[in-house]
């Protein structure tokens, strides 16, 4: 029969063993759950470090590319931008929605408490003091080019510790524009990019991302010496004169909403001009109106999409 002194002994390693199986990284969430334990620092479009504890769990995106990006690496928010339109990404509709980088709702902001609060540089910068008194960290960032788009993704892996993921998305868009990309000598369209809202109707710049779109897949935009816009840089003031000079085989309209309405008020306005209708892209037809999904705003991970889309329509000029 077993003494004492050697039956403790057995119940001692007994119970070091089952500690053993059952320490972090044996289970299949203990990956996962060390990642969120390890203090995270990562540097924004702003050039500010930010450090958490952990990566963060509860978050808000004031816009829909960051809220696309951030469910492409499976993750998901607490709050949204506030739109009228479908979300593009539908398990973000039960987010609550927040307002915009344009204009934030720091009340609601404030009900949800988020870890992180995921902004556009330099547009929110000035709202960095009124989040982090709410007890929220701020990181920001922009999209004027592919490439941007490719470090916010990156970032955001590295914010969520899913940087696996986030390399396997850039390289599904490195893919793309791969497959996009124009053969040397080959012919691009003269393409007209417009940005317009009623009243308001601006030249899109290779500066922007929507002119950056352009270039990839194979466009030559018309615009692209126009001087920039003090107050938006993107975008060019439209020039009807030259515009009948370039005699653009393709114009492509972009809007945040009301595209019918945006279309109508380009073309009344256009057509003051009376050499507007010698136009080859008015003569065939070809004014057309973009997703604002995918134009209006950064798309984020669906730029591929808007990549596909932009390379169909420079194919019909062809």
């Amino acid at each position: 029969m077993m003494n004492k002194a050697a039956w403790l002994s057995s119940a001692l390693a007994l119970l070091l063993v089952a500690g053993c199986s059952q320490s972090p990284g044996a289970g299949d969430g203990a990956p996962a759950a060390a990642a969120r334990a390890q203090a995270v620092t990562v540097q924004d479009f702003a050039g500010r470090s930010v450090v958490f504890n952990q990566a963060p769990r509860s978050i808000v995106a004031l816009s829909s590319g960051e809220l696309d990006i951030v469910y492409a690496l499976g993750a998901e928010v607490t709050g949204r931008p506030t739109s009228a339109s479908p979300v593009p990404v539908k398990d973000a509709e039960k987010a609550v929605q927040v307002g915009t980088a344009h204009g934030i709702d720091l009340e609601k902001i404030a009900l949800l408490s988020p870890d992180v609060v995921l902004g556009n540089y330099p547009m929110n910068a000035k709202d960095i003091p009124s989040l982090e008194a709410l007890g929220s960290k701020v990181v920001l960032s922009s999209a004027n080019s592919i490439d941007d788009i490719k470090k916010q993704i990156q970032l955001l892996g590295q914010l969520l510790q899913r940087e696996a993921k986030a390399a396997e998305l850039i390289k599904r868009l490195d893919d793309k524009l791969l497959a996009l990309a124009p053969k040397d000598g080959a012919a691009r369209p003269r393409v007209l990019l417009v940005y317009g809202a009623p009243g308001t109707y601006m030249a899109a710049l290779n500066n922007s991302l929507s002119g950056d779109l352009l270039v990839k897949a194979g466009g030559d935009n018309i615009a692209a010496d126009y001087p920039k816009l003090e107050s938006y840089p993107q975008y060019a003031q439209l020039n009807t004169e030259k515009i009948v000079q370039s005699n653009p085989q393709l114009v492509l309209l972009m809007s945040h909403a009301n595209p019918d309405q945006v279309k109508d008020g380009f073309m009344k306005e256009m057509e003051q001009n009376a050499a507007w209708s010698s136009l080859d892209a008015v003569k065939n037809k070809r004014v057309e109106v973009l997703p604002a999904d995918l134009f209006g705003t950064n798309p984020g991970t669906r730029v591929i999409e808007a990549l596909e889309l932009l390379g169909k329509l420079l194919q019909t000029v062809k």
